[in-house]
């Protein structure tokens, strides 16, 4: 059994996959808009958002996480959850807490713990909560 996420991007989902793919080198392996939605049930399209993501699915690593546009109001929110990121380097934990915390916050700056070489928090610019871990 897996457990993947499917994240909620409020109208700003094709800007994160893209974001994601130059960031940690995400890959789109499929997109739907709410225009190709093969039975769409009265009131599940906002007004105005027949272009945006009703589904999309991205592969980073070995993971699968889902995402979509949601209602589209503009403003996504992520709260009680982070993603975790195990970087095989320091080198590379570097780069991707740089990349992802761009535009974002630093919630824990990178740095050597009691559990890892390379352990840090941040959120990125869409909100989403992210742990960068080196194994020890």
């Amino acid at each position: 059994m897996k457990i993947e996420p499917y994240l909620f991007f409020d109208g700003r989902c094709e800007e994160a996959l893209a974001f994601y793919k130059s960031a940690i080198g995400a890959e789109t392996t499929m997109l739907m808009r709410y225009s190709q939605c093969p039975d769409p049930q009265p009131g599940t399209i906002p007004p105005g958002s027949e272009n945006k993501v009703m589904h999309a699915s991205m592969k980073i690593g070995d993971a699968t996480v889902m995402a979509s546009d949601g209602m589209c109001g503009g403003t996504p929110t992520f709260a009680g959850f982070s993603l975790t990121y195990n970087a095989s380097s320091e080198a590379e934990a570097d780069r991707v807490f740089a990349a992802l915390s761009q535009g974002g916050k630093v919630t824990m700056p990178l740095g050597k713990t009691f559990f890892s070489p390379k352990f840090g928090m941040c959120s990125d610019k869409f909100g989403l909560g992210w742990m960068v871990i080196v194994a020890q």
